[in-house]
């Protein structure tokens, strides 16, 4: 694996974001077909998970793909689909040089089936080994891993941890770019939830509004044991998130109560901290009590994946770790 390899697989993994979330339930992937270091053609996962990165790029590539390379953020699937033909087919016959591959699918369908498929065909195969956040892949393999969808926990705090006044005035915390930035990861989230008191003391409307993206708005969610209003699905627990179907991306964006029953359940997998350089002092917290019993427990859980500035403010974001 040179770097040349990573450098191309990083912007297959970037081309990705574009399959993200209309290729839902399937995988966003991304692909791409090199040739003396110039890019051939390139694919990504269409609508409603067909056709997959391979087929596309393939397709577009023609006869140039003789000879090439193929850069694909997870390895060809194996098995063989009414909507279409296995990809690791496909690709054997295309007469590539090479076929590098950002990590293998767990999807037990395919799992290592498409490599050795490729490597039985003669085909040069290499394996980044990068991990499913660095390929944008995170929700398929929470989904195979831990049947639900990969969770994010969005928060805009002050410096003293507070969501809101003591009075529940909330808007704004975080500037302009910060919000602009929240709404991009709505964009790229295939539901989005709060709580039953968010939802009834703020009436939010949780869509993206953002030029361009503005048809990209996440299905509505709300946690609460009673009935969803008009335009909204009803969780009566975070437990029975692996039961909404089809969602491989969630984001909760409040409150404090339902972004600490997902924490104290241990079901939140990345959080994203918008933080803004001031003080509110004896406002509402950010979160409700999650059931930590010492604080040895809270430490180990977390680590950093990035830290930066959005003008005034900063967005810290963490990864758990299992």
């Amino acid at each position: 694996m040179t770097v040349e390899d990573k450098r191309w697989l990083a912007a297959a993994a970037a081309l990705a974001e574009r399959a993200r979330p209309i290729s839902r339930p399937n995988p966003g992937v991304g692909a791409l077909i090199v040739r003396d270091g110039v890019v051939v053609a390139r694919g990504w996962t269409q609508d409603g998970g067909r056709p997959h990165a391979e087929a596309m790029a393939l397709e577009a590539a023609g006869a140039a793909a003789r000879g090439a390379v193929l850069y694909v953020t997870l390895e060809p699937c194996a098995h063989r689909s009414q909507r279409g033909p296995a990809c690791a087919d496909l690709v054997a016959e295309a007469g590539l040089a090479r076929v590098v591959i950002g990590m293998r699918d767990p999807d037990p369908r395919t799992a290592g089936d498409g490599i050795a498929h490729l490597e039985a065909a003669g085909l040069s195969v290499a394996e980044a080994g990068l991990s499913a956040a660095q390929l944008g892949l995170s929700g398929h393999t929470a989904a195979i891993t831990h049947g639900r969808a990969h969770i994010t926990l969005k928060l805009a705090l002050s410096l003293d941890g507070c969501i809101a006044t003591a009075s529940g005035e909330s808007q704004w915390i975080t500037g302009e770019r910060a919000r602009a930035h929240g709404h991009r990861e709505r964009a790229r989230a295939d539901a989005i939830l709060v709580g039953g008191k968010t939802l009834r003391a703020d009436n939010p409307r949780l869509d993206v509004r953002l030029p361009g993206l503005n048809d990209c708005s996440p299905e509505r969610f709300v946690l609460t044991r009673g009935e969803a209003p008009a335009g909204w699905r009803a969780l009566a627990a975070p437990q029975e998130v692996g039961k909404i179907e089809g969602v491989r991306y969630l984001l909760i964006e409040g409150g404090a109560g339902a972004a600490a029953a997902f924490l104290k359940e241990d079901l939140v997998d990345r959080l994203l901290i918008y933080r803004a350089p001031i003080l509110i002092g004896g406002g509402k917290p950010g979160l409700g009590d999650i059931g930590l019993p010492q604080l040895a427990d809270a430490h180990g859980k977390w680590a950093m994946d990035e830290c930066r500035r959005l003008d005034h403010d900063t967005l810290e974001i963490f990864t758990r770790t299992r």
